[in-house]
């Protein structure tokens, strides 16, 4: 059964756990409330015992989870196993590790399947195994003309009632961030006084979440959007803001990306290494993607170039700060555009 997440969210409200889920597709938020909600059905269905397997694309055991899948649970009739797969391909060896598993799956198991990465190319005989007895789940990206819709829809959810002017003005502001959309809903929320929303209270209640900052800035980096890189930057410049104050951000996150990618490189554990970097589970995603676009030497040859970058900023070294500042950006996002940065 091929649902969309939503769908899945109000199906799972009326109805118990299916034996597998697969949630998957590039629109984050959508695909961590719709496993959100697949864990709290089973909270609320009493399985408590919940094992987390990280399929990274660099030697990820099969076996391991094939084995823990065939073992009883010591502790709980049910258990829930989670699977992540960042990038949406598990492999001729996972593929079929995976389609076994749904051939013969242990009646105590809830089996979890999540990917940061989607298309119609992703996906085959293990997914189709997956969604033949359980539920699939794609969170394509909400287009620009959705945008409004996904927004009344929300805040209908939340109790909230807004013309469409009110909406619009606020899916102008987001600029197609659902994650920015659904923290202003939230917010709204709390400021509910029973009225309807019209576009002038909606200005004066919604922060501009489309002005540029630099959490946004270094995601579309880690996320390899360029040319969105190139726009924020320069809206930052036409802000008013300075080299220096954007460093420390920019720093940090390349920082915890060169510990990633030194874990990455040695076949550690992923998972343990973004609970040690404290990245939250909804970035994760962003991360993973920018991982294996450069070796470990090329993360740790970005943050040198950081102090290049202050030093420049600072007038004790060479070049415009900010022009220097794109070109690392650009080479975060951009495996050529890093080439050209160490030439």
């Amino acid at each position: 059964m091929e649902l969309t997440p939503e769908r899945l969210v109000a199906q799972l409200g009326s109805g118990p756990l299916r034996p597998a889920y697969l949630i998957a597709g590039p629109e984050t938020l959508r695909v961590l409330e719709a496993a959100d909600a697949v864990r709290a059905k089973a909270r609320e269905e009493g399985i408590e015992e919940r094992e987390v397997f990280d399929a990274d694309a660099r030697g990820f055991d099969w076996n391991a989870l094939t084995a823990s899948l065939g073992a009883p649970s010591l502790f709980a009739s049910r258990r829930l196993l989670e699977l992540r797969l960042p990038t949406g391909k598990p492999g001729k060896e996972g593929a079929q590790a995976i389609a076994g598993l749904c051939n013969d799956l242990p009646a105590d198991v809830v089996l979890l399947v999540t990917c940061g990465d989607w298309s119609r190319q992703h996906g085959g005989k293990w997914s189709q195994a997956l969604a033949g007895i359980g539920v699939m789940a794609v969170a394509w990206p909400v287009k620009p003309h959705e945008l409004p819709d996904w927004i009344e829809r929300r805040l209908r959810a939340r109790g909230l009632a807004a013309d469409r002017d009110a909406v619009q003005r606020l899916a102008e502001r987001v600029e197609g961030n659902l994650l920015a959309a659904a923290q202003e809903v939230d917010k709204l929320a709390l400021l509910d006084d029973g009225q309807v929303l019209d576009a002038a209270r909606m200005e004066t209640l919604v922060a501009d979440a489309s002005r540029f900052d630099v959490f946004r800035l270094v995601d579309a980096a880690m996320n390899g959007q360029g040319a969105q890189v190139a726009r924020m930057l320069a809206g930052l410049r036409a802000e008013g803001a300075v080299v220096p104050a954007l460093l420390g951000m920019v720093a940090m996150e390349l920082q915890r990306a060169t510990a990633l990618a030194q874990v990455r490189a040695r076949g550690g554990n992923l998972a343990a290494a973004f609970k040690a970097q404290r990245i939250w589970e909804s970035k994760e995603a962003a991360y993973r993607r920018a991982l294996p676009r450069h070796d470990a030497a090329r993360w740790e040859a970005f943050v040198a170039e950081v102090g290049r970058v202050d030093r420049s900023a600072k007038g004790r070294g060479e070049g415009d700060a900010w022009q220097r500042l794109e070109r690392l950006l650009l080479a975060v996002a951009d495996a050529d555009a890093a080439r050209r940065l160490a030439s």
